[in-house]
């Protein structure tokens, strides 16, 4: 089944929530982007891989690339590496800015939720599982000298900590990065909108969008638009770029 027919009935399924429909327009813009930014060549990472519906697009359109995917959910991690370990890098760690082992909240009716802090959950009586998982950093996991060119952050809220544990390789790369950001999960890893977007513009120094504005290829966001948004909880998928 083609994505135009899957994207079509997933539309119709939900439109009666508008949560759900967001994070279907979101699943769309993404999917543009990676076909408009990622070549044939492109070395991509997925953050926050869950089933793998963002690496199979990446592998798709970079079928000379090297992948590099991030899963701690043990079961969704074993089944990413039956799927995909033979054409991409399979990690069970959940990505942050240090090393070590963590607590994990695997959220069993809604695994999507799941991550390292607790937060809100959309579900009604989320069934909470707390593991203990590896944590590490982009930095400290990719080879030495390799170019990134695309990545995909999803991580429930943590991902300003994805950011600052790949410092080293976004500054060397400079890719084109999808990252979640909102209220109801950001928030509880204590994310500042204005320390993130001097992070990205500032320390990076990469320019800031939202998926829609990038693809219709307008003006950066300011600062302020940028807090609006996130304050106001319009927009939670962003996009960083040189």
């Amino acid at each position: 089944m083609g994505i135009g027919i899957k994207y079509t009935i997933k539309k119709w399924l939900s439109s009666w929530n508008p949560a759900m429909y967001k994070g279907l327009e979101y699943d769309r813009l993404t999917h543009k982007i990676i076909q408009k930014v990622v070549r044939p060549d492109s070395n991509c990472i997925d953050v926050g891989s869950h089933k793998g519906e963002i690496l199979s697009m990446l592998i798709k359109q970079a079928p000379y690339g090297l992948h590099f995917a991030f899963e701690p959910i043990p079961h969704l991690y074993d089944k990413l590496g039956r799927s995909f370990g033979q054409i991409a890098k399979v990690y069970p760690y959940a990505l942050s800015n240090e090393v070590g082992q963590s607590n994990f909240y695997y959220i069993e009716n809604a695994p999507a939720y799941s991550g390292l802090k607790k937060r809100d959950y959309q579900v009604r009586k989320p069934n909470i599982k707390e593991l203990i998982v590896q944590v590490s950093t982009l930095d400290e996991i990719l080879p030495d000298g390799i170019v990134i060119d695309f990545i995909k952050i999803d991580v429930e809220g943590g991902e300003f900590n994805v950011l600052k544990g790949g410092k080293k390789t976004i500054l060397a790369s400079r890719p084109v990065i999808i990252f979640e950001c909102g209220l109801g999960a950001s928030n509880y890893y204590h994310t500042d909108p204005s320390k993130l977007y001097d992070y990205i513009s500032e320390v990076l120094n990469l320019k800031l969008h939202t998926l829609k504005s990038y693809l219709a290829e307008t003006a950066a966001l300011s600062k302020q638009k940028f807090i609006q948004l996130y304050d106001s909880n319009e927009e939670y998928y962003f996009i960083a770029h040189p």
